[in-house]
């Protein structure tokens, strides 16, 4: 991303669109997906530091994993079979100066949770933020269209997996850690058709609460970020054309946010400095929903 823009320059909207298999691809969304300012310019807030991502390929953890990088922070990447786009992510965060390893693994597999955390020890030391992002969702009308095997594998990639690595990654955390979980608007509002996915959603914000409340006395912070609709990948991978159109249209901007517009809240959580005495938060970057709860 090389062009300088105002927020009053993002797309408004997007054209109808389709993947066939999740969690998708940037390489092919038009328009692609805004992943950096370059306006914004690091300050060292996380200078040294080592952060592993989930779903950092693209998306909103490719926007993370770049705005880490500004900041100073060496950065694993975790993808699911999106070796183009972990590879462009990679190359991104290298050209700030700062190492980026990029592991593909399936996060549904406790044993590859417990690997990638080893290979980012092995290469880095330490883990010192924690972003669990990746995540599947499928559409449904009814309970009945929800087959076992997708209630099983969107909860073991949507919560499952987030606690798999959590439990991996703590006994390489130091006092200052940070973990963060992206959540959702749904977990606040629901959705009609994504019955079991706000329901990990949900289950992933109660999650970072008590999660939040153990750790505190160890000094590693827990906090959640809940996106409203956000153009990435698992929108054409997950909806229909017709509904990829609409995306964003529901909220009071009336427009899909960008995952640039997500990536300094990461920074700010990450950050020890920034907040320092903010644990147990869920920060909302929604365009203006209106959150029950």
């Amino acid at each position: 991303m090389d062009r300088e823009f105002t927020a009053a320059q993002y797309p408004t909207s997007q054209p109808p669109q389709e993947q066939h298999i999740q969690p998708g691809l940037e390489s092919v969304m038009v328009p692609q997906p805004i992943f950096d300012n370059p306006n914004y310019k690091g300050s060292g807030k996380l200078k040294d530091k080592v952060a592993l991502i989930t779903g950092g390929d693209s998306g909103i953890g490719r926007a993370v994993a770049v705005a880490y990088a500004k900041e100073g922070a060496d950065v694993v990447i975790v993808y699911l079979y999106e070796h183009e786009d972990a590879m462009l992510t990679k190359q991104l965060v290298e050209s700030h100066g700062q190492r980026c390893l990029a592991i593909a693994a399936d996060l549904t597999e406790e044993a590859l949770c417990k690997a990638v955390v080893e290979a980012t020890v092995e290469e880095f030391g330490r883990v010192d933020i924690l972003v669990n992002n990746a995540a599947v969702q499928f559409i449904a009308d009814s309970p009945e269209q929800i087959t076992t095997e997708q209630f099983d594998l969107t909860f073991r990639t949507n919560i499952y997996a987030p606690f798999f690595l959590t439990r991996a990654a703590l006994p390489h955390m130091r006092r200052g850690s940070s973990i963060i979980n992206t959540a959702s608007v749904v977990a606040y509002r629901g959705h009609e058709k994504l019955l079991d996915y706000s329901a990990t959603k949900g289950a992933l914000v109660v999650f970072t609460y008590s999660l939040a409340l153990q750790l505190v006395k160890r000094g590693i912070r827990v906090n959640g970020v809940a996106p409203g609709p956000i153009w990435t990948p698992l929108i054409p991978a997950s909806f229909t054309p017709e509904m990829v159109a609409k995306h964003g249209k529901d909220v009071p901007m009336q427009r899909a946010g960008q995952p640039v517009e997500l990536a300094s809240t990461y920074v700010y959580l990450a950050s020890e400095t920034d907040s320092s005495y903010v644990t147990g938060q869920i920060l909302h970057v929604n365009g203006g929903a209106i959150i029950n709860g």
